[in-house]
């Protein structure tokens, strides 16, 4: 058996509760489970109540945690022009139009995030095939197609979190570091859960968020009644 599985075996044994524990127990817990040399990532998964097959039930959205994800996001945006100097003055990594479009085209998306601004939707359209199935399609919904790129980058760079339900209805975002306190964890957590509650479909019934479990890169997760 290998130390990995063996570390694993033991980090699951210390999840000795059968159901969801309360978030700041849960997070407790999580950051007992910082025995790597690297500052892993910590996730939240949750299920929702939805059918991902009615379009008018699928989840999506943006939202700013007030302690970032602890990690450095690489953001393109589609513009051009004055809009392409403002996003270059926020402090965006990539910038730009119809060469932007064809380097994606070609496979090279070398960002985490991509934004845009309404006037760039004829070129960035197309994309969707290949910027679609990566998460990274910009869309009005989720914030990421704007007329205010300069605020959209800025907030992005800043620990914004764009997401989106999965085919099973699942939604899965980091919420920050191993390294974090309890209470940033605790706070960025919240952040996220409050404003996924406040997009629930109205056509879905039922409840709606059906179980939140909170993971490290190399952790168990661990169910939490938050």
């Amino acid at each position: 058996m290998s130390k990995q599985s063996k570390r694993f075996r033991a980090l699951r044994a210390k999840v000795k509760a059968p159901g969801p524990v309360p978030l700041p127990e849960a997070v407790r817990l999580l950051k007992t489970f910082n025995t790597t040399k690297f500052n892993q990532t910590v996730e939240v998964s949750t299920h929702l109540g939805i059918d991902p097959k009615q379009t008018d039930q699928n989840v999506r959205g943006s939202v700013a945690l007030p302690h970032g994800i602890g990690k450095s996001v690489r953001v393109a945006v589609f513009a051009q022009g004055e809009n392409a100097e403002k996003a270059r003055a926020a402090g965006a990594d990539i910038v730009g139009a119809d060469d932007l479009a064809q380097q994606v085209k070609g496979g090279t998306m070398d960002f985490d995030v991509a934004l845009a601004t309404p006037d760039m939707m004829g070129i960035v359209g197309p994309l969707g095939r290949v910027l679609g199935p990566r998460g990274l399609m910009p869309s009005p919904r989720s914030g990421t197609v704007t007329t205010d790129i300069a605020a959209a980058v800025r907030e992005f760079k800043a620990g914004k979190i764009e997401f989106r339900n999965d085919k099973g209805g699942n939604v899965a975002v980091p919420v920050g570091k191993l390294a974090f306190s309890e209470e940033q964890l605790t706070e960025n957590i919240n952040t996220f859960l409050n404003y996924l509650k406040s997009l629930k479909p109205a056509a879905a019934k039922g409840t709606y968020i059906r179980s939140v479990t909170i993971s490290a890169t190399m952790s168990p997760g661990i169910r939490t009644s938050a």
